[in-house]
Order: structure tokens, then sequence, then C-alpha cells
């Protein structure tokens, strides 16, 4: 894209740099030519002011203190056996989605008091 931009101004460019040459005391051409001039400085600027995106990867890990055990979870309605695949996180909160009955819901840890 920058390319054919720098293609473009360089082409207007060289119509001003006509213009002005060939105005032989017309102003009009005189201005046209200026006009070109200020139009290929303007693209030129825009391409090199536009904003470079960067793709930001965020990895959150989570430590766990203590001597966590592994419980076999199933599901609130059917009491089906659930794995990781059925988990999903939206919205910095924890869905499973049955495969057995179809049902899904959010995961709410009770409290440990």
């Amino acid at each position: 894209m920058k390319i054919a931009v720098y293609l473009i101004a360089a082409v207007l460019f060289f119509f001003g740099f006509m213009f002005v040459v060939g105005a032989q005391g017309a102003p009009e051409r005189f201005v046209v030519g200026f006009i070109l001039f200020a139009a290929g400085g303007v693209l030129i600027y825009l391409t090199k002011v536009q904003p470079q995106y960067t793709e930001v990867t965020h990895v959150q890990k989570i430590d766990l203190s203590g001597d966590v055990q592994l419980e076999q979870m199933k599901c609130a309605s059917c009491g089906g056996t659930l794995d990781k695949r059925n988990l999903e996180v939206k919205a910095g909160a924890i869905f499973v989605e049955c495969p057995y009955c179809g049902s899904s819901y959010q995961i709410e840890e009770a409290p440990k008091w």
C-alpha cells in the first residue's frame, strides 16, 4: 500500500513540476503546480505518520499455593462427567457446556469458610 501511495505522490510531484516550469507567466498554471506539489507532500506525510499496529499477546499464569487435588467434575443438570474440553472462558468467567444434556452454565466456586 505504501508503494502505491509513493508512486502517486511521485506522479503528483512530476505534474506539479511540469506545471510550474511550463507556466510561462500564466499564474493559474503556477498555482496548479504548487497545489500538485502540496498534494504529493501531504500524501507522503500521511503515509509516514500512519499508526503502526502491533499485535500484543497477554499470557496469564496462575500459581496455586498448597496441595491442590483435581476433582472429577459433574454436570449440575444431569450428573454427566465433564472434562477440560467442555470448559470455555468468556469475559473472565468459566462456563461449561454439557455434551450429554446440552445445558450451559457458569461454574461458581463455593466459599471455603
